[in-house]
């Protein structure tokens, strides 16, 4: 169709505009709607320019073979299966590489999914429907207003349902059991279409109304029923209920189909007790609608005996000393929701019922946990449940005596994954009717599972947490010995906090670092403290560390540390401080010392003046080849000390004195010269004669002066004749030379002279 209309453009418009229109470029149709996937064709008049034009749809480059020239001022473009909701079309010179001309082509779609519901507008009470409610899809732009018409057509008839300006429709009708057909039209201010026919039979769009549910009735299963007001038909129908846990909801649905004269009737088996569930049913015509959900019901069901299962367990402790042993007795509670009052009885009964002597009494207990004592022989733990309806139910379990030769599984196996242990065990020889496993985490709370099977699953653990596993297998009226597991952990956990210290020194520094470790955390290493050495270091250098610690599951890092390095090493600073402590303790020595020798000076006795004597001191002779120095006994003993006193000569008489060479010097004399004393050679001379002359002083009164009893100490002192004076040998103690002639010193010793001497 458009070619020949291109056709008749290019065949009249020649003849009509020539000479008008010669240098004239342009592209037709302009902004032209069209139905998606469609075909159209383009035409551009290429009269301004000369040679070859190419096309572009969006900036793109058409393919030319979908371009036909049909004369030297006439292109056409032949798009076929047009999709784009929206396109540019321009012509192209491309000699002179310009835009000739365009066009905008915009694509429009017909409603689809057509579907229509008959239904009446009470739904309360069953009747011919009396309404309609159709809807549809359709692709449009939400700028362009779009207005609909519903249209319904039979053999006999065609009408209009209703008009639209959303994609659905409701009116009242009254159509005949016949076959129709709908149509939609879509209309705007540029295109209309309308959608394909929709075909329908009254029967298969017919929505009844929702069934009538009466109150569900439970004994040991639960009992639904509902009324239908049509029972003319044949239909099918659904039961829905679910039940709330915890905040979660299950939710079943139950089938049924119903021949004509039939109500509707469903069992549904295995409810949980004490639980609350909700109810509701709808129905539908074959190929028809459902219809919607009925009213609700709700329904709380009873405690139903074969839902109370108790699986007593027990846990045994060791024998005391006084013989007893405990026994905590625990057991699955019935559910709270329940809203009767149950009281539990607890009971232990010897296994050899002929036993004597033993006379056990009923323990109530108000949990599901109780604790009994038994003996060492063999016992069975009897639990009783009742209410007030004397409902009763009772559950028992076996403990076996001290020493009693009883079957127990081995070689137990524990995993983890995902936060599930798993555990296998290898099962006895004896045949078993099943395996009892319990498992705790502190050893007060335990929970338990019975198994028939090798091996299970724990879950619902709490998370990184270490669990003590028990497996116990079970036999008709006995248990065995249980064996315990590996301890095992939930899940393992991230390593730990990382805390770190450091201690430097000035070329190295020592890093340790502590893990805090929990139950379950997994580390590389043993142990919760590590140290490491860091080395070649800078001295006066600051440095940052820290520690990761890395572990299967994760990595934790500590903080960093910053620290900075000594500038002188620790061998230097010991050094240092081992010659000061030596140099300390010279010094303490010297001083020490010298405050003995002080102290042993102030402390030696002075001699009292009073109670001395005078002597002669023999004078020193000149003598060749004499020894410097006298021999005397007492090194510690000096010329002053052997001062011969009256008293000294009476009792003692000295011995002959002897030389150098051990032979007698009964030539030579004595001789204390005081070096300040000494007078000149010619002065000594002189003295010396005046001295071998007498043997008094050579000044009277210079004697009688010093000898003064008002004034002198030395009073009562006599002037007596060394014994030695005339048999005494000479030892030099000055570098004095010595007249040849010898004469006898008479010597006054006194305290001053002592520390004059001292002094010099």
């Amino acid at each position: 169709m458009y070619f020949f209309l291109v056709l008749f453009i290019l065949g009249v418009t020649p003849s009509i505009c020539k000479g008008q229109h010669e240098n004239t470029c342009n592209v037709v149709p302009k902004d032209k709607y069209i139905e998606v996937g469609s075909n159209i064709d383009i035409v551009c008049q290429t009269s301004c320019v000369h040679g070859k034009i190419f096309w572009t749809i969006n900036n793109r480059s058409v393919d030319k073979r979908l371009s036909n020239t049909i004369n030297s001022s006439h292109t056409v473009l032949s798009l076929r299966n047009f999709t784009h909701q929206s396109a540019i079309l321009q012509c192209h010179s491309e000699d002179i590489q310009q835009v000739l001309g365009g066009t905008t082509i915009k694509t429009y779609s017909k409603p689809i999914n057509i579907s229509c519901i008959l239904h009446k507008k009470d739904q309360t009470f069953e009747g011919s429907p009396d309404q309609i409610t159709c809807k549809w899809e359709h692709e449009v732009n939400p700028s362009l207003a779009v207005n609909y018409v519903l249209r319904a057509s039979s053999s006999e008839q065609l009408f209009e349902i209703c008009n639209s300006s959303s994609t659905n429709c409701n009116n009242e009708i009254d159509l005949l059991l016949q076959n129709y057909t709908i149509t939609v039209r879509a209309k705007t201010f540029a295109w209309e279409v309308d959608s394909d026919p929709y075909t329908f039979n009254p029967d298969h769009i017919l929505k009844m109304i929702p069934p009538q549910l009466k109150e569900p009735t439970v004994s040991d299963d639960l009992l639904v029923e509902w009324e239908r007001a049509d029972l003319s038909k044949w239909c099918r129908c659904q039961v829905k209920y679910s039940k709330a846990v915890n905040g979660r909801t299950s939710e079943w649905v139950r089938n049924k189909n119903l021949t004509k004269h039939e109500h509707g009737k469903v069992t549904i088996e295995k409810v949980e007790s004490c639980s609350n569930y909700t109810f509701s049913v709808r129905c539908a015509l074959d190929k028809a609608p459902w219809s919607d959900w009925s009213q609700e019901k709700v329904l709380t069901t009873k405690l139903n005996k074969r839902d109370v299962k108790l699986r007593l367990w027990r846990k045994i402790d060791e024998l005391d000393k006084n013989g007893v042993r405990k026994v905590h007795a625990m057991w699955m509670e019935i559910p709270s929701t329940c809203q009767d009052t149950f009281t539990y009885t607890i009971k232990q009964t010897p296994y050899k019922e002929h036993m004597v002597g033993v006379n056990y009494t009923d323990t109530l207990c108000g949990k599901p946990t109780c604790d009994v004592d038994v003996s060492q022989d063999a016992h069975r733990i009897n639990l009783t449940v009742h209410n007030k309806d004397l409902l009763e139910f009772m559950d028992s379990v076996y403990v076996p005596a001290i020493g009693e030769s009883l079957p127990q599984v081995t070689d137990i196996q524990t995993s983890t994954l995902e936060g599930v242990i798993l555990v296998s065990w290898k099962a006895p020889i004896q045949p078993v009717s099943g395996y009892m496993i319990d498992w705790t985490h502190n050893g007060n709370q335990y929970q338990w599972k019975e198994s028939n099977d090798t091996n299970t699953a724990l879950s619902n653990l709490l998370d990184k947490t270490p669990y003590n596993i028990t497996v116990t297998p079970l036999f008709d009226d006995k248990t065995g010995h249980g064996t315990q597991a590996l301890q095992i952990c939930s899940r393992v956990a991230d390593p730990g906090n990382v805390t770190i210290h450091v201690k430097a020194n000035d070329k190295s520094a020592l890093v340790s670092w502590n893990v805090s470790q929990e139950a379950c955390s997994d580390v590389t290493v043993d142990g919760t403290e590590r140290v490491n050495s860091l080395k070649d270091l800078n001295p006066d250098t600051q440095y940052s560390v820290y520690v990761k610690a890395t572990a299967l599951t994760g990595t934790t890092k500590s903080s960093e540390n910053s620290f900075k390095t000594k500038r002188f090493g620790p061998g230097l600073i010991t050094a240092v401080g081992i010659c000061g402590s030596i140099i300390i303790l010279i010094v303490l020595s010297l001083g020490l010392s010298c405050a003995v020798q002080w102290k042993k000076f102030q402390e030696k006795p002075v001699p009292n003046p009073g109670n001395s004597s005078m002597a002669s001191w023999p004078a020193l002779s000149r003598q060749e080849g004499i020894c410097p120095f006298q021999p005397f006994s007492n090194p510690t003993e000096s010329l002053c000390d052997r001062v011969y006193t009256e008293e000294t000569q009476r009792m003692s008489i000295s011995p002959p004195a002897t030389g150098c060479n051990g032979n007698l010097m009964s030539d030579q004399t004595d001789e204390y010269v005081d070096p300040g004393t000494v007078p000149a050679p010619d002065e000594q001379n002189e003295d010396l004669v005046n001295h071998a002359e007498t043997q008094h002083l050579s000044s009277p009164d210079d004697s009688t002066a010093l000898l003064s009893s008002e004034t002198s100490p030395y009073r009562s002192q006599t002037f007596v004749e060394s014994p030695a004076s005339k048999h005494v040998n000479h030892s030099k103690r000055v570098p004095v030379k010595q007249p040849e002639k010898t004469a006898l010193v008479t010597v006054y010793v006194t305290l001053d002279m002592f520390q004059q001497g001292q002094g010099r």
